[in-house]
């Protein structure tokens, strides 16, 4: 029988299969955590995983690690004008590529608003959507035929990829991360109450703008992993309520997922949120997700919980508990065997960090955690 790749392994886990070996992906470091690793080991140049694979003693196996993007652009087009307002007491106010006005220490550059390189507190002073004036100059940007939204080479690499071991993860926001983006969240709480159909006339837009734009990579290549990002609930409690979720959430769900699965009925739809969630999983299961990540321990969660309650409507990745992660030992021995075990039996499940793994995580406890994880999925 031939031997499952990367791709096939990834798949057939989260979709509670029989794979022959389940993807070993700990958890990502975020760059504090990196420099921390580089004094006590990692070599400064080496990537973490490769090293990780080495001192593991699997790096001839070749372990399914990353996933491909398309280069298909959900942002908007064009951005902001990334600029400083002001710099005074250690801090500086920018003009960020979304339009808003943040606070960031100046220990910090323009980088660290545009990607989530690291645990950076910021302040949000004013947001790009204020008022349905606001709204209509913000409209042009979302434009699915803007140039640059798709590569130049995009038929080509799709085509290229016909034939492939490696994952394809098509990435964009759900319609509360996205709206959250351009009125900032407590304004944002405010329209649902105040506005209700200035917010569904704007979740309306991302619904249809985000349709267009997936349509023409359903037509060209089959997507294993679909990732929408929502960050809608914190600890012990959803950010809204989950009549809210069905009222100004589900028309995006149900025009998206319907068109994904008729594209691929055999692919991963998988929500990200931080926070509590165990008021959203049914929410998700019913709006057609099959997958859920990062199932954050010191919000309330427990993955464990959610199994016995959901059975295999619902698939996980993450739910390992990253304070003991950092405390190592029989501390993380055990939060690893009271979770990995029970769910790998059942499948759907790849164990992981229930997060960005953290400063406080030393390298030495990074690799006794991944070689415990390596032991559990079959790669030891």
């Amino acid at each position: 029988m031939r031997k499952m790749n990367e791709r096939d392994c990834f798949k057939t886990t989260l979709l509670f299969g029989k794979p022959d070996r389940i993807p070993l992906m700990p958890g990502e470091p975020r760059e504090s955590t990196l420099a921390r690793w580089h004094q006590e080991g990692l070599l400064e140049g080496k990537d973490y995983y490769e090293a990780l694979t080495e001192l593991i003693g699997i790096h001839d196996k070749k372990v399914p690690h990353q996933e491909i993007e398309l280069g298909v652009s959900f942002k908007m087009i064009p951005q902001f004008e990334e600029k400083v307002i002001e710099h005074r007491d250690g801090h500086f106010i920018v003009q960020d590529w979304m339009g808003a006005l943040v606070e960031i220490s100046d220990q910090y550059d323009f980088t660290y608003l545009r990607f989530p390189k690291d645990f950076v507190t910021r302040k949000w002073h004013k947001f790009p959507v204020e008022t349905e004036a606001d709204w209509e100059e913000m409209k042009w940007r979302y434009n699915p035929d803007s140039p640059g939204r798709f590569p130049s080479d995009f038929y080509e690499k799709c085509q290229s990829l016909k034939d492939r071991d490696d994952i394809v993860r098509v990435s964009f926001n759900g319609p509360f991360w996205q709206l959250r983006e351009w009125c900032g969240l407590e304004n944002l709480c405010l329209l649902l109450i105040d506005k209700p159909d200035f917010v569904k006339e704007m979740a309306d837009f991302w619904r249809d703008f985000v349709l267009q734009t997936l349509i023409p990579i359903l037509k060209d290549i089959h997507i294993d992993h679909f990732h929408t990002s929502e960050d809608m609930a914190f600890k012990a409690h959803s950010m809204i309520s989950p009549a809210m979720v069905r009222e100004f959430l589900f028309p995006c769900y149900l025009t998206w997922i319907p068109e994904i699965k008729k594209s691929d009925s055999f692919t991963v739809i998988e929500m990200d949120s931080d926070g509590y969630i165990g008021e959203l999983i049914p929410l998700w299961i019913e709006a057609g997700f099959n997958c859920c990540s990062p199932v954050e321990v010191a919000a309330g969660n427990d993955i464990v919980e959610y199994r016995s309650i959901y059975g295999k409507e619902m698939a996980y990745r993450g739910g390992i508990d990253k304070r003991a992660i950092a405390e190592g030992g029989k501390t993380m021995e055990e939060e690893v065997l009271r979770i990995v075990p029970p769910l790998l039996k059942e499948g759907g499940f790849i164990p992981s960090c229930d997060h960005g793994v953290p400063p406080d995580v030393s390298w030495q406890n990074y690799v006794d955690y991944s070689r415990m994880l390596a032991n559990l999925t079959g790669w030891l």
